[in-house]
């Protein structure tokens, strides 16, 4: 069976008015991402708040524990992505030190900042999508798998007291601290202080 020049232009034009729409959806998207991005404090205020009414869904409908562990995890993975730097001195073999390479701690060592793996607003972006689709997945009973929720709130406090210890650990070895502080604000001088 052969299609005509017109159920051919039938058909691309669907795939053209499909394709805009797609690309006019991700243009919003994006859009309301750019105007979320100064508002960090907002913004994981907003997570928080999503991830507290998930909380309470679960523990409201005494259920959904696997969804939730696997949402502990993945926030966990995504949190130490967030700690780590980009470049991991424990592979950079250009250092001169008997104890590996090690970020510079004086004026005169050359400055090289922190460039996280997971910057700020991905972790935030991740966390806030996984919340979403978790908080989805309570919505449905074929993810309310039965487990005995004490083991998986154990087993998940002990993967994250071995990984935080790994993961200051080697902050500690390689001196570097993933949180900075905000940037100096220099205050300008009055004119009438400054003409004497």
């Amino acid at each position: 069976m052969m299609m005509d020049a017109n159920d051919l232009a039938s058909e691309t034009n669907r795939k053209g008015v499909v394709s805009q729409a797609w690309t006019r959806l991700s243009q919003i998207y994006q859009g309301l991402l750019d105007k979320w991005t100064p508002y960090t404090k907002t913004r994981w205020a907003a997570a928080i708040f999503l991830l507290c009414i998930f909380i309470l869904r679960v523990v409201l409908k005494q259920g959904w524990y696997i969804v939730t562990y696997a949402l502990g995890i993945y926030h966990l993975n995504l949190f130490i992505a967030f700690l780590t730097p980009k470049i991991d001195p424990a592979m950079d073999f250009d250092g001169e030190d008997d104890n590996g390479p090690a970020l510079p701690t004086r004026a005169t060592e050359e400055f090289r900042p922190f460039i996280r793996r997971l910057p700020e607003f991905k972790f935030w972006l991740a966390v806030t999508n996984s919340t979403t689709i978790a908080f989805g997945c309570t919505f449905i009973d074929a993810f309310n798998i039965p487990v005995f929720w004490p083991i998986l709130v154990m087993y998940f406090i002990t993967l994250f007291c071995i990984t935080m210890k790994r993961q200051i650990k080697h902050m500690i070895k390689y001196r570097y601290l993933p949180f900075t502080h905000n940037k100096p604000k220099y205050r300008t001088v009055d004119a009438s202080l400054s003409v004497n």
